[in-house]
């Protein structure tokens, strides 16, 4: 289904039930002014079909349309078509009009904004003229008690299905707002922060440091001779081999620590509020755990991690700075062997 085709079904859809209540409504409104009129019986079959076969009519036509949003906005400007052409019939009866006039008008600025609403404001005066065509010009000045009344259910519940409606849209949007931003921010292949998002929390995490004076450190992790894994195993294999890192990821560290991948086959985590120490420890087994992870792909595989550690340090100048010293390290443990973890202290690097 096109994009067009599934939004104007969607529309379709809401627009429904509201259709279907706002013509009941609107049926006693309009009855009740044109009862004092004694119109032909043609009349009174006109409108019950309006008011209660068109509703199910428009909505089974846009659900069968090739371009489904296109023949609501048709049904739409049929709506206000015929609303025109009640408020002729009624002979202009003020409140039982304006009425008419009025909701037809919201309903096509909330679908399609002003530009809508002019077409519907056409619409309207095209079924104006029809019933002047049909109907003998007459003006009915007064609206009767009787006539009051039977505008009130739709004057008051209208406006509420409406509102009903577009806060239910607009529950609707925001949470596929919400979770557009995440896609926008997660690593498809990981499911973690993705490299924008993580440089990002970074950002923030080294501001917090700085601001609060408070200890974090930030981790880079290789996946040892990752190419070699591509090139024996496959790249589907290889992508399991990033799943699995991943999994491990999230199983083991804390809730409030943030892990990304970086690119290709490099992880970070940023470890908030944990002394490098601690960190080492909880990266040091992360590494042990991922070691001892076997593949049913192929048992032979076996798959190793090379860990920079890095502290935050009020000498750093940036976030920058700091990520570059956990590179540093990560090259001085892929340097010194692979499968460790080494970290930075100052100036000083150590393996563990």
């Amino acid at each position: 289904m096109s994009a067009a085709g599934g939004k104007g079904l969607s529309l379709a859809t809401r627009l429904y039930k509201s259709r279907t209540l706002g013509l009941t409504l609107g049926f006693i409104c309009v009855a009740a002014a044109i009862y004092p009129l004694d119109k032909p019986a043609w009349v009174w079959v006109v409108m019950v079909t309006n008011a209660f076969i068109w509703p199910h009519v428009a909505y089974q036509w846009s659900r069968h349309s090739k371009n489904s949003l296109r023949s609501e906005h048709r049904n739409l400007l049929f709506d206000s078509f015929c609303g025109g052409f009640w408020v002729g019939a009624m002979q202009f009866n003020p409140l039982p009009s304006v009425t008419t006039l009025s909701m037809m008008t919201m309903n096509n600025v909330a679908i399609g904004g002003p530009r809508f609403m002019l077409a519907g404001w056409v619409a309207q005066a095209l079924g104006i003229g029809a019933s002047l065509l049909v109907f003998t010009p007459a003006v009915t000045a007064l609206t009767s008690e009787a006539q009051l009344y039977a505008c009130l259910p739709i004057l008051m519940l209208y406006p509420l299905a409406l509102g009903w409606i577009c806060y239910r849209q607009a529950i609707t949007l925001a949470r596929h707002k919400r979770e557009l931003l995440a896609l926008s921010r997660t690593d498809s292949l990981s499911g973690l922060l993705n490299h924008g998002a993580w440089k990002d929390h970074l950002e923030i995490e080294f501001q917090r440091c700085r601001r609060d004076q408070q200890g974090a450190a930030i981790a880079l992790i290789d996946i040892d001779h990752f190419k070699t894994i591509n090139d024996t195993y496959g790249h589907v294999t290889g992508d399991i081999v990033l799943r699995q890192l991943s999994k491990v990821l999230r199983q083991n560290l804390r809730a409030t620590d943030l892990a990304g991948r970086y690119g290709g086959d490099e992880f970070c985590v940023i470890l908030p509020d944990m002394p490098l120490n601690r960190a080492a420890e909880v990266m040091d087994a992360l590494r042990d755990r991922f070691n001892s992870l076997a593949y049913a792909q192929d048992p032979t595989l076996r798959a190793s991690l090379s860990i920079g550690l890095a502290p935050y340090r009020p000498a750093h100048g940036d976030a920058t700075s700091w990520l570059n010293d956990a590179d540093q390290a990560l090259y001085e443990a892929k340097s010194s062997g692979r499968n460790r973890v080494s970290s930075v202290q100052g100036s000083w690097l150590r393996s563990i």
